[in-house]
């Protein structure tokens, strides 16, 4: 799957079989927000909106930013990965 930033949208997405799913993000002083997820009902399921959260967090770590998830699917991925919202090594 390729992920792609696009820093002056605030979001990551990808296309698959000509859909496009995405997360959006808020970035407030030292904090990393994902605002909404969205994955069409034909690519659900497939671990998609994971994988898209994952880069997002991952992204924002690497920038040393506290994670928070206001949009319900990134707050539910934080809880089953709490690891995340302990400082990057």
């Amino acid at each position: 799957m390729n992920i792609t930033h696009h820093h002056a949208q605030h979001c990551f997405d990808t296309v698959i079989e000509g859909h496009t799913a995405c997360v959006e993000y808020r970035i407030s002083p030292g904090t990393f927000d994902i605002i909404h997820t969205r994955v069409p009902a034909p690519l659900e399921g497939r671990g998609i909106a994971a994988a898209l959260v994952q880069t997002a967090y991952d992204y924002a770590r690497s920038r040393q930013l506290a994670l928070r998830g206001s949009c319900s699917y990134a707050a539910a991925w934080l809880k089953r990965h709490p690891d995340y919202l302990k400082p990057a090594s």
